[in-house]
């Protein structure tokens, strides 16, 4: 954590930022490695507080040892002014896409006649490069999904729902450690699997269907985020075309990953093979986004990102073709960018697998 607040403290200085207000959960147990619900970070040059309720007077003691603890009675920021008056800081910036309207002004009229500044992805900048407990907070949540993806191979078959695969993957994640999944999973078969974001349904799987399962664990703080599809009896001649031009795609986006490449030549490397394949009205979505304590989190892998990949950043590939009358093909893994090019975390086999 002391690491993380010297790179920060470098960050406000290049910026002129005296103090900052952080009030986004995930950015506060970035920070301090403080898990309660409620709580704000005050930032400076010298002084790091956490400022809670009594509920976590001894969590926070145990959690983040570094930060000094104020306990507020009712109105944080009436500490948030007490802890500038004391430092003699004039101004503070706050996260704009974080703190909401009516926090602000509450925020804005405790200060008084000191200033708010609006400032944004501070810390999100610093969560892009991840360290080595980072990286194996990772590694041990993509291992709890590749573990559920395994042994839901041995359970799947027709006759059951979209919802049965879905609840038994939570179940299994779980039994391995998970504290949950890592967002609502897709589970979308059949003529649902055209569907990018098709959640569990109550459609029954069929013999012939493409099943698409996206899915990931949320563990301990970490989250990953796979997606294979497999196919229940014997596909025919489209599903494995388009099963086989997906999976060239994702491979050859994987392979360019190295450090130095942008985002935009990345998606660029999938979405001009499936284009020249015949399918690049069927794939709208970016090819990839980056992955840590949030789901969706820098660096994205699309047309928009032109920056650079660094050693420590993760992100997902997962390019997709859909076909409302055939059915869709996505196939996801996460990719930890090395210094010499990229670790592929995930596991799971990716060849066409057949269910009978």
């Amino acid at each position: 954590m002391e690491k993380r607040l010297m790179r920060l403290r470098r960050l406000m200085e290049e910026r002129g930022i005296e103090a900052l207000l952080i009030s986004h959960p995930v950015n506060r147990r970035y920070l301090t490695g403080f898990t309660g619900s409620s709580g704000w970070v005050v930032v400076t040059r010298k002084e790091q507080i956490l400022i809670t309720d009594f509920r976590y007077r001894g969590q926070v003691k145990d959690q983040a040892p570094h930060f000094e603890f104020v306990e507020h009675q009712g109105n944080p920021f009436a500490d948030v002014k007490q802890i500038l008056d004391r430092s003699g800081v004039r101004a503070i910036a706050f996260e704009e896409n974080h703190l909401t309207f009516s926090q602000h002004r509450k925020l804005a009229e405790s200060l008084g006649s000191l200033q708010t500044v609006p400032s944004s992805d501070l810390v999100e900048r610093l969560r892009l490069i991840k360290d080595e407990e980072e990286i194996q907070r990772i590694r041990d949540a993509v291992a709890v999904s590749d573990g559920a993806f395994e042994r839901i191979l041995k359970e799947m078959r027709p006759g059951m729902t979209e919802r049965d695969i879905s609840l038994r993957l939570e179940f299994l994640m779980r039994e391995a450690g998970a504290e949950s999944s890592s967002f609502d999973m897709i589970i979308a078969s059949g003529p649902r699997s055209a569907l990018p974001h098709g959640v569990a349904s109550d459609r029954v799987l069929e013999t012939g269907d493409l099943v698409t399962m996206d899915f990931g664990a949320y563990y301990q703080g970490y989250c990953s985020d796979m997606t294979r599809t497999v196919m229940l009896g014997s596909p025919s001649e489209r599903q494995r075309e388009i099963y086989g031009i997906v999976l060239e795609a994702q491979k050859r986006a994987i392979q360019a990953i190295k450090p130095g490449i942008s985002g935009k030549e990345v998606d660029a490397t999938a979405r001009d093979y499936i284009r020249d394949h015949g399918y690049g009205e069927a794939f709208g979505h970016s090819t990839g986004h980056g992955l840590g304590m949030e789901l969706h989190e820098g660096p994205t892998l699309s047309y928009r990102n032109e920056r650079g990949l660094e050693p420590g950043m993760v992100v997902t590939v997962e390019p997709g073709i859909y076909l409302p009358d055939v059915g869709g093909v996505r196939i996801e893994d996460n990719v930890l960018v090395t210094d010499e090019g990229y670790e592929v975390l995930t596991k799971s086999p990716k060849e066409l697998i057949q269910i009978d």
